[in-house]
């Protein structure tokens, strides 16, 4: 029996099994359903941060079919790291904070924008900015491109001769002095060519505590529930089926992942659960009101740039735009392939506060089974206009180097599936110290629990809330 259980292994997961496991007396123990370190199938493709290893031929990834717009549907294949190290171990590199206002916006105790910045220096080195709202101490370096490459350049030039400010840095926003519209190099967990993400900086180095416990290509099927309490786990590893027991669980298993799982146990929606023959244990609105970035996608005609981050720099606006000149085509940065002359880099115009809601959901009550995923992404008017906007924006910059008229994509950002809310607010799952409502010695850590979407990538702000809640969860706070 453990002291602490982690279900998943990724950004989350990993930053939890390390800061509870400092303390020699907690026993820990992690359970990740994809591969470790030493998997002769991870090899580079975690640490080569130049690419991102989810394509076709990918073994650290689970896709899904997520529903992105209603009329017409629009159907798309997302992608989530399945690799010690999550989906911080595949994405590009994009390592921004939520801003100021985004903190403000949750109004939750004890998550104010002075009770998380002390997190957000722990969990970095910043090797650009040495002041007081950056770290300098911590296992993920950060830093941003010196001299942009191929046609990232001028695209800053377009921008800044179109009236944008230049950003000095995109993460020096305080509350006193926000950092505002304009165009700025892209803060990057990427070091050389090298991926730093959280489960080679946080957890690999722990691993060789002797109360630090990782089980690989373990899948957790159902959270045992007893009197109200969560006492344990079922899932099937290499050497078959098994139930693990804790003192205390915690579920860092992703956004999807994790409401599919607490749905799977009987916790969530008494109709989707029903709806399925999963008996109720308690009725929350696990899946309900999910959200993520929406994206025009538009491909240009201008040549892919090889051998640098995808993402180097990016234009945000005040009405909650990010136009990202992407460096290369999808096919390059998935596969490392260059001889696909219709794989072109392209523009994307992002959404970052939208109004549009979704919803995650149990198609069956089988593990295996992948849940709904829908986004309803052209549901707001709003929404739309902003996109449009955006787009125009873009072809005002790069001019008729813009190949085609937009197509529909995802940040692949979703968030909110087990919300973090205040007593009383009856669209929450987790209450501001990140325990289950109505489950006992159950906590949910990972972007299920963001109140609402960051004007940013989530994946610095998730790393920073698992900082913050191992307080929680160790009981120190």
């Amino acid at each position: 029996m453990s002291d602490v259980l982690i279900v998943g292994a990724g950004s989350a997961g990993s930053v939890l099994a390390e800061r509870l496991s400092a303390d020699e007396r907690c026993r820990v123990t992690v359970v990740e359903a994809g591969p470790g370190f030493t998997d002769p199938r991870v090899g580079t493709q975690i640490t080569d941060g130049l690419r991102l290893p989810i394509g076709v031929a990918s073994s650290v990834v689970r896709r899904y079919s997520a529903t992105l717009t209603d009329d017409p549907e629009r159907r798309l294949e997302i992608m989530r790291g399945a690799v010690v190290g999550g989906s911080g171990a595949v994405n590009g590199g994009y390592f921004c904070r939520a801003l100021p206002a985004d903190i403000a916006g949750w109004e939750l105790d004890g998550w104010s924008w002075a009770d998380v910045l002390p997190h957000f220096t722990a969990i970095e080195h910043d090797l650009d900015f040495d002041t007081p709202v950056h770290g300098s101490d911590g296992p993920i370096l950060v830093r941003r491109v010196a001299r942009f490459d191929g046609y990232t350049g001028p695209f800053v030039e377009a921008a800044r001769a179109r009236g944008f400010a230049w950003i000095d840095d995109l993460n020096g926003s305080t509350p006193e002095r926000p950092v505002g519209a304009g165009v700025a190099a892209v803060p990057l967990n990427i070091d050389r060519g090298t991926r730093v993400g959280p489960g080679g900086a946080f957890l690999q180095p722990a691993l060789a505590r002797p109360n630090l416990t990782l089980l690989t290509d373990t899948r957790v099927g159902r959270i045992r529930l007893a009197d109200g309490r969560a006492v344990g786990v079922d899932c099937v590893g290499p050497d078959g089926p098994a139930t693990l027991t804790a003192d205390r669980i915690v579920l860092c298993a992703g956004a999807i992942a994790s409401a599919q799982l607490l749905m799977l146990s009987g916790v969530g929606p008494h109709a989707v659960l029903r709806g399925v023959g999963v008996a109720v244990e308690v009725d929350l609105p696990v899946g309900a009101g999910t959200v993520d970035h929406p994206e025009w996608v538009l491909p240009v005609s201008w040549p892919a740039t090889y051998g640098v981050p995808p993402l180097e720099a990016v234009l945000v606006t005040s009405d909650g735009l990010e136009i990202r000149p992407y460096t290369a085509g999808f096919g390059a940065m998935t596969s490392g392939r260059r001889d696909d002359p219709t794989d072109r880099p392209h523009l994307g115009v992002t959404l970052m506060r939208p109004r549009s809601r979704g919803r995650v959901a149990l198609a069956s009550a089988d593990p295996g089974a992948d849940p709904v995923i829908e986004h309803h992404y052209d549901t707001e008017p709003a929404d739309l206009e902003l996109l449009r906007e955006g787009a125009e924006l873009a072809r005002e910059l790069v001019g008729d180097t813009v190949q085609s008229e937009p197509v529909w994509s995802t940040s692949q950002h979703l968030c909110g599936t087990a919300r973090m809310g205040a007593d009383g607010d009856h669209s929450a799952v987790v209450d501001p110290r990140c325990r289950v409502r109505g489950v006992e010695r159950l906590w949910v850590v990972d972007g299920s629990i963001l109140p609402a979407i960051p004007s940013r990538g989530p994946h610095a702000t998730i790393v920073m809330a698992a900082h913050r809640c191992a307080e929680f969860v160790a009981g120190t706070d």
